[in-house]
Parts: structure tokens; sequence; C-alpha cells
């Protein structure tokens, strides 16, 4: 392995996901949550991603939120490259990237002094302790007062049972030769071999069974960065916290709306230990002994501002939201930690019913009275769930939107384009909620297709064939490859019409559709004809 990965797999492209958690307005909505006054509906806002991988989570936001300057880096030349090209196709101006190791980025030229957020998913635990000083400084140098950092790893007590497996699959990788892929699958079969033949580590640890089992689906993408790189470290809370405590940083609370409400994870017996802990780090690492924590999503504040219950009260009034999945009237249910949450749809139904018309406040559902006679406490918990299901989103303000959404627009089209080669990238951005909003493959081909004048559900699905016969790309229904085009086209068809039901709706409230071109559409015609 080459001196330059400092150990970590530089073999495998990293994945192209999108993580809510990234989203400005979701870590604002969060901080709200947890009481602090926070600028990010401020103009002139920076925001600096470390280790940002392929870099589509920097585009896209960058896409969605033209009025923040974004900076994002990674020592990966051939990710960055990438992301500035994607970047230079969907003419963003304000996300800047840099091929940087962590312990130089700071002295990148053109790099601001300071930034309102931070944001590292998926870094730290891979990364050296080395790196992870260099990490911390660099929050240190460059956080601005009251400003957050959203950090994701691996979490104990969580992956305790789970190092053993790490190391069985990264010795029986070295012994092997050949592409890492490949040796990649080789070792994930070789473990799952020890499970079936009676190893008593998977028989005295049965999740693990189920873990196997889900790796054999995984692509080795994925696989690679998260179990093959040379350092790889899950974290007791408590020492993160005190890393971060070296920046000036206090934790502030979960990324994930569902742990801002403690009684659909914990019993009451759990809760009431939870209340006789007084100080907050020592009471986090018990919530993780309490749920088995494995991974933790987690939000630091330098400074926190705290909120009256006023100004609280006033933070949801304004709050924008907007509905993310389609709602036809039907039963909704959540679930978390501990199984499915109790909803009542007499509650929720309403809410749901009026978003299905377009984003509002919170102030202004009250105002059509939506809520009836629910308490103020009721209300805004049911809302955080249905934030942290993913039913809703926190969204942004109507003023900017149109730069918005020209903005998104264009990044929309260039992620579509792309589309006809690949089913690499699954999010639009969205200008209405900030963040991105996962769209497979043919949903992508579906929109480019009306976006070219394409009418119909069926001129929708002939446009889609036209685009994946010639690449040999066939469809699957119930487990069989389709051979035929009329077979293939049946699909498409249908999956054409239930995205003009559901999904479509959806994406025009969200202002994911794509306007009609005829540059576009002249452009195809005229392959066509080559």
């Amino acid at each position: 392995m080459n001196d330059w990965t400092s150990g970590y797999v530089a073999d495998i492209d990293y994945t192209y996901d999108f993580f809510r958690e990234l989203t400005p307005s979701h870590l604002g909505f969060c901080a709200h949550s947890k009481g602090h006054d926070h600028a990010l509906d401020r103009p002139n806002l920076t925001y600096c991603e470390l280790g940002c991988g392929q870099g589509f989570s920097a585009n896209l936001l960058a896409a969605a939120n033209p009025h923040i300057q974004f900076h994002a880096m990674d020592f990966n030349p051939a990710h960055m490259a990438g992301a500035a090209n994607l970047a230079r196709d969907a003419d963003l101006d304000n996300v800047h990237f840099y091929e940087r190791s962590f312990d130089d980025f700071g002295d990148a030229p053109g790099l601001p002094q300071d930034f309102d957020v931070i944001a590292l998913h998926g870094v730290y635990s891979w990364v050296s302790k080395e790196h992870q000083q260099h990490i911390t400084n660099f929050i240190s140098q460059r956080l601005k007062s009251g400003g957050l950092v959203y950090l994701s790893y691996n979490a104990l007590p969580g992956w305790a049972p789970a190092l053993p497996l790490r190391r069985i699959l990264t010795n029986r990788a070295e012994q092997g030769s050949g592409p890492l892929s490949e040796r990649i699958a080789e070792a994930v079969e070789f473990a799952h071999q020890l499970e079936q033949n009676g190893a008593d580590y998977f028989t005295g640890n049965p999740a693990l069974t189920k873990r196997l089992s889900k790796m054999k689906s995984m692509p080795a993408s994925y696989l690679a960065h998260e179990y093959f790189n040379k350092d790889w470290t899950p974290f007791h809370f408590e020492d993160i916290a005190s890393d971060m405590s070296q920046a000036k940083l206090k934790f502030l609370g979960a990324a994930e709306p569902r742990d801002h409400v403690d009684d659909i994870s914990f019993s009451d017996e759990q809760q009431t230990l939870l209340k006789m802990e007084s100080d907050p780090v020592n009471r986090e690492s018990l919530r993780d002994i309490l749920l088995n924590e494995q991974f933790r999503t987690d939000l630091f504040v330098k400074g926190k501002l705290p909120m009256t219950e006023r100004g609280s009260v006033a933070a949801w009034f304004k709050t924008p939201l907007a509905l993310t999945r389609h709602y036809g009237g039907g039963t909704v249910k959540l679930s978390w930690r501990r199984g499915e949450i109790p909803m009542d749809q007499e509650q929720y139904g309403p809410v749901l019913t009026a978003l299905a018309q377009g984003p509002m406040t919170t102030r202004e559902l009250l105002e059509l009275g939506v809520f009836g006679q629910m308490p103020w406490g009721e209300i805004t918990r049911m809302l955080t769930l249905l934030i942290g299901d993913g039913y809703l989103a926190p969204s942004l303000s109507n003023e900017g939107l149109e730069d918005r959404r020209e903005r998104c627009r264009i990044f929309n089209a260039a992620v579509a384009k792309r589309s006809e080669e690949s089913e690499t990238l699954q999010f639009f951005a969205s200008p209405v909620t900030g963040g991105g909003i996962a769209l497979d493959r043919f949903e992508q081909l579906f929109l480019l297709a009306r976006s070219e004048g394409k009418e119909t559900p069926a001129d929708w699905a002939n446009l889609a064939w036209q685009i994946l016969a010639p690449q040999g790309q066939r469809l699957q229904k119930d487990g069989r490859v389709l051979e035929t085009a009329e077979e293939n086209l049946s699909v498409l068809r249908a999956r054409a019409n239930v995205f003009a039901a559901r999904r479509l709706p959806l994406c025009e409230i969200l202002g994911l559709t794509l306007e009609p071109t005829s540059a576009l559409a002249t452009a195809r015609q005229d392959k066509a004809a080559a």
C-alpha cells in the first residue's frame, strides 16, 4: 500500500452516498431541539467537511444552499478530481475541494480562517491516532465560537463482539493475492465457513451471524472502507468527549432526532437510571451501555448559547417543515430502538395531509388548526418523531428559493445525465429542504424524460428502455432476469405509473423536477441518429 494513503484503503473508490446528518437545516433543527441558539439561519456561512470521500455530499449541499460557502477535503486525488468535475458540470461556485491530508489542510491556500460548521461522517474511527489529533487541532483553530461539529463514529460497547471478526477478515485478506475486491469476497466467505462449521466464537455471539449474512450482500466499496483500513477504532463516548474537549467543545446532542425522545428508546426503569446520572458525559456513556450502541452521530458545540423557553417556541414557530415521504391517508408506522412507536392517526394525519400541499412553518400549521387540542409538548414530540423517521424534514425559508431552485435544477440535471450511464448517484438536491432526496436510477430517468417533453408514464418508460437496452441492462422480476424488450418495458411502465402516482407529486413539492429543455432532447436525438 502506498505511503500517501497512511494505511487507508485507496484501491477501491469510496461510495457516493448522501447522509442527511450533513444537511445544515437538519443540524440546525437538532441544535435547536437541544436548546442551542445556533446561527445557521444567517448569511455568509462557512461549512467544512473533513474527509469528504467522493465529494458528492458537498456538491449536493452547495447546490441546495447557495448562501453557504462549502470547503471539502480528501487525501485521494481521484476522489477530488471527480468532485471538481461534478462541481464544474453543475456550475457550482460555492464549493471548493482540496486534495490534502489532515496534517496540512490548514495550510491550504484560500481556506477561510474559521467555520460555522465542521463535519466528519465516517472518518474518525478509520484514521490513526495521529490523524485524529490533527483533526482535533484543526477544529480547535478553525471553528467559530458558537459553531457546531458533527462527528460520527463506531461506538462501544456495540462493536465489541465484532472486533475479532474484523481481525479474521483483515488477516485473511492480507494472506491472499489479486484485487482487493476479490480478497474481500474471499475473506467474507471464509468467515462464513467458520460460522457454518460451528466455531464457538459465532455460537457465543449469535448477532454476528446476522451481521455476516448482511455483509455477503454488501458491495466491496462499502466493506473495504468499513472493515479493511489499517486503522479501525470503535470508541467509548467518554473518549470522544475528551478528544473534543481539547478544542473547547462540549457535547450538545445526537444528530438523530429520535434520540431526543427518551421514552422510545428506554423503559421507565432505564429512564430513572439516566435521570439519576447528573454528569452529562457519564450519562451518555450509560445510554450506550443500555442501548448496546454501535454507531453514534454526535453534535458538539464550541460555546453553547442556551435558549429560553420562549426562544425555543419561537424557533419551532419559524421552522418550515416539508413532507419527504408519500402520504396517502393511511396508517403511519414509526419504529425505533424498542420497536414500533405508538402513533395516533387522528393527530398526525391532518399534519401530513396539510404538508402534502406544500411546506409550511409550525406556526402556519397551528393557524390551520391541524393539531387540534394537542398540548405543545405533544406537538413537538410528534413532529420530532416524524422528522426522525423521515416523513418530514426541517427546511429552508422561502427567501432565496428561486435561486436555490435554479442551482438545484442544474445540479440535478448533471446527476440525471450520469444516470444514463450508471446507477452510482442516487440523490437529487432539494431547494426546499437544503438537503438530498433519494431517487433511484429509474426515477431519475423518468424525470429526465419529463424534462425532454415526454408526457406520459409510458413515454418515460420507453425513453428509459432506449437508454438501458444498448448497454445490455436488464430488469428483474420475481428473481428472474427479463430478456425480451416487451418484458422489460412492461416492468418499466408499471414502475413509471407508480412513480407518477406516488413520487412525482412529492418531487414537485420538493423542487426535484427538471425543467423542460429542448437542448437535452436535441442532444439525444443527435446521439440516436449517430
